[in-house]
């Protein structure tokens, strides 16, 4: 359209597209604007931390100096020397045999309450929580109790005859950091598990028994695949806290007990190399979170397998 000289176009701002517009007055853009802040003070209450750690991991310490020039020798040394190489392997097998009793425990026992556990089901979960009312630390030690030489289980089996004389292979080993951690966290894979099979639709397992399927079929083709999200939230929320867990093997693994968590420590207190610390952590995350990976596909894949 062609202008007449001597005269003016007032040009306006183009109006936002109704459909962002629509977006911004929507229930979900005020539900992110309500949550955003305590979204961001999270995320940066989780990341900076991790942050701070990566950062020392590249750094060097002679005594109460740090020495910001990146470097990789915290990384060779923690990835180089035998001892935490064999730490670092003995943390996972730990904590994946944790895992697995963990869960093997844990699943029958949240199938029960959410198949047969009836009006009493929020008692059930009830009486699973209370021992997490007491201290991490107290539960620990009390199987120390349990374990020691002259403790209850060593007791049991004198006064039953099955032994001649105290067992001295119940503490201070992996075994019994395994026991003890299974006990810890066995709740918290119950709570996943069954809340998961609270969401398996029960006429497809019966559709399965009208299909000719009897109940270890139709547990391994129904139920089971459909519980598979808890159990794999299960599995990682036992997995990945014990290969850090550190007060446990002090307690009642001893030597053979040993774990990765512990030279982190160490090296952050008495080591005072908080550099190599850092690396050693840095590198049991990244360890940490592939074999997560790997769990994660494999429990898929077997799933995918058995159908």
């Amino acid at each position: 359209m062609a202008v007449l000289p001597g005269i003016e176009v007032e040009h306006r701002p183009s109006a936002p597209p109704k459909s962002r517009t629509r977006w911004i007055a929507s229930e979900e853009a005020s539900g992110l604007a309500l949550i955003s802040p305590t979204l961001l003070y999270a995320l940066a209450l989780l990341f900076l931390p991790v942050l701070i750690v990566i950062a020392y991991s590249f750094w060097t310490q002679d005594y109460l100096t740090i020495d910001r020039t990146f470097t990789l020798q915290n990384y060779r040394t923690a990835l180089g020397e035998p001892i935490y190489q064999d730490l670092l392997l003995r943390s996972l097998v730990i904590s994946l045999v944790v895992s697995v009793v963990t869960v093997t425990v844990s699943y029958p026992i949240a199938w029960f309450i959410s198949f047969h556990g009836g009006v009493h089901k929020n008692l059930w979960l009830f009486l699973i929580t209370v021992p997490c009312w007491t201290s991490y630390l107290l539960r620990v030690m009390s199987w120390k109790v349990i374990l020691g030489y002259g403790g209850v289980m060593n007791t049991g089996l004198l006064s039953i005859g099955l032994i001649d004389k105290p067992l001295t292979t119940l503490l201070y080993n992996s075994n019994a950091v395994v026991i003890t951690l299974v006990h810890s966290w066995a709740a918290f894979a119950i709570l996943p598990i069954y809340v998961s099979l609270e969401k398996v639709d029960r006429s497809l397992i019966e559709a399965a028994h009208d299909l000719g399927d009897n109940k270890l079929m139709s547990f391994l083709r129904v139920t089971l695949p459909l519980s598979l999200p808890g159990v794999i939230s299960a599995f990682l929320i036992v997995m990945i806290p014990t290969v850090g867990d550190y007060v446990t093997p002090k307690l009642v693994g001893g030597k053979d007990g040993v774990m990765i968590a512990t030279a982190i420590q160490a090296q952050f207190g008495k080591g005072a190399n908080w550099p190599l610390g850092a690396a050693l952590s840095v590198t049991t995350m990244v360890v940490v979170s592939a074999m997560a990976g790997l769990v994660v596909l494999g429990l898929k894949l077997l799933v995918r397998v058995s159908k």
